[in-house]
C-alpha cells in the first residue's frame, strides 16, 4: 500500500483553474514533473477553455464548459502525437493551459500627443481624444500560439500598450478620413466608434482576440482654441453690445456714488469702456457687411485727447490746443491722457503724437 499510495500521489486525478484574479487571460496548469493519469478529470467552468501543449506542439482544445474525463477517444490529437494505438491507457505527460474567454472591460485608451488635421472651420488645429474598449479571447489556438508562447501566467496587460498604440493610430486615420468638422465630433462619438471597431477587428485578429466594444468618451481642442471659443460663446450671450454697455455704466455709477473719492476713477473708466464699445460696435457692423456710418473725420476723432486735471476729465483737445495746455502750465509730462482706441489711461509724455509737445520742457527737478 505504500507503494502505491506514492505512485498515486505522483499522479494527477483533477485539472481544473479557480481564477481569483481579473487580469489574467492565460494561466499554465502547475503540473511540474507530476504525470496526468488517464481517466482524469478535466474541468472547465465557465468562461474558460483548456489546451493541451506536447512537447511544444499545441494539440486537443476544449471550448465548451463541463467536466471531462480524459481518455484517448476525447484527445485523438494528443494522441496521435505521442503515438498511443489500440487504447492505451498509461500515464502522460502535457502542458495544459487555461484561457479566460471572458469579456476584460473597462481597458483605457488615448491619445499621447495631440493629432494634427486640417478642419473645415478651423483650418489646421489639433485635437486629444480618449475612450474605452473590452476584448476577450476569440481564436485560442492563435492566441496561445502568437502571444502567450510559452508564458506560464499572461496578463492582459502585457499586451494592453500594443493594443492601446493600435487604437490611437487607427483613431488619427478615420478622424482624418471623416472630415467631420471640430464642433460636430460630439454629435458623431458613437458612429466613430462603430467606424473604428470594424477597421480594428482585422488587426486584433492577429492576436487571436476579439474587440467588443469601443467608446470615444471626449475629442477635445487646444486649451486656447477652448478659451477662443468661451470668448465666441460670450459675445453671443450678450447680444446686443450697446445694451450690455449701458447696463455695466450704469452698475458703475452706482457704485462710484456709494464710493465719492472714486468719483473721478469712473468717469475715466467710463470713457475707456464708451470708447470700446464704439470700437466693438464699428467692427461687428463693419464685419456683418450692411450699410456702416462713414469713418470719422480726420483729426477729429484719431486726433481728439482727453485729459485728466484737478482729478476730472477735460476734452476733448486737439494736439494744438494741448500744446496751449502746455504753455499755460495745465499739461505736464505725467498728465494722464487718452483717446479713442486706446485700451488705458497713460501719462501724456509716452503717447506718440503728443510726445513732441515735451521736446522743449525740461523734466521735473529732483526732489532734495
Amino acid at each position: 500500500m505504500g507503494i502505491w499510495d506514492k505512485l498515486k500521489g505522483e499522479l494527477i486525478d483533477i485539472i481544473e483553474w479557480l481564477d481569483d484574479t481579473r487580469d489574467t487571460m492565460v494561466w499554465r496548469y502547475p503540473r511540474y514533473d507530476n504525470e496526468i493519469k488517464m481517466g482524469a478529470k478535466l474541468i472547465v467552468r465557465e468562461g474558460q477553455a483548456a489546451a493541451f501543449v506536447n512537447e511544444g506542439a499545441l494539440a486537443d482544445v476544449f471550448l465548451q464548459p463541463g467536466t471531462y474525463t480524459l481518455t484517448t477517444q476525447n484527445l485523438p490529437i494528443l494522441g496521435k502525437l505521442k503515438g498511443w494505438k489500440y487504447g492505451f491507457e498509461s500515464p502522460f505527460k502535457s502542458e495544459v493551459y487555461f484561457v479566460s474567454t471572458r469579456v476584460f472591460t473597462d481597458r483605457k485608451w488615448g491619445t499621447k500627443n495631440p493629432i494634427m488635421l486640417r478642419d473645415p472651420e478651423f483650418g489646421p488645429t489639433r485635437l486629444r481624444a480618449f475612450g474605452s474598449f473590452a476584448i476577450k479571447a476569440g481564436d485560442v489556438p492563435l492566441l496561445l500560439r502568437n502571444v502567450v508562447g510559452t508564458d506560464a501566467r499572461f496578463t492582459i496587460d502585457e499586451i494592453g500598450e500594443q493594443l492601446r498604440n493600435l487604437l490611437v493610430a487607427r483613431f488619427a486615420d478615420v478622424l482624418g478620413e471623416s472630415k467631420i468638422a471640430a464642433l460636430d465630433l460630439a454629435a458623431n462619438q458613437d458612429d466613430l466608434g462603430q467606424l473604428m471597431l470594424q477597421r480594428l477587428q482585422p488587426d486584433f485578429d492577429v492576436f487571436g482576440l476579439k474587440l467588443v466594444n469601443l467608446v470615444v468618451e471626449n475629442i477635445s481642442l487646444p486649451p486656447e482654441v477652448e478659451q477662443a471659443l468661451d470668448q465666441r460663446t460670450k459675445m453671443g450671450v450678450i447680444g446686443d453690445l450697446q445694451r450690455y454697455t449701458q447696463f455695466q455704466t450704469a452698475n458703475a455709477i452706482g457704485d462710484a456714488a456709494k464710493n465719492p473719492g472714486g468719483l473721478a476713477g469712473a468717469g475715466a473708466g467710463m470713457a475707456v469702456g464708451f470708447g470700446m464699445a464704439n470700437q466693438m460696435g464699428q467692427a461687428m457692423a463693419g464685419g456683418a457687411g450692411g450699410a456702416g456710418s462713414p469713418p470719422p473725420i480726420p483729426g477729429a476723432a484719431q486726433g481728439s485727447f482727453f485729459v485728466v486735471q484737478g482729478g476730472q476729465q477735460k476734452g476733448p483737445f486737439t494736439v494744438d490746443q494741448l500744446r496751449e495746455e502746455l504753455a499755460a502750465g495745465r499739461l505736464t509730462r505725467g498728465t494722464l491722457a487718452w483717446r479713442n482706441g486706446m485700451p488705458n489711461w497713460v501719462a501724456a509724455e509716452t503717447v506718440s503724437e503728443l510726445s513732441g509737445l515735451f521736446d522743449n520742457v525740461p523734466p521735473p527737478l529732483p526732489k532734495e
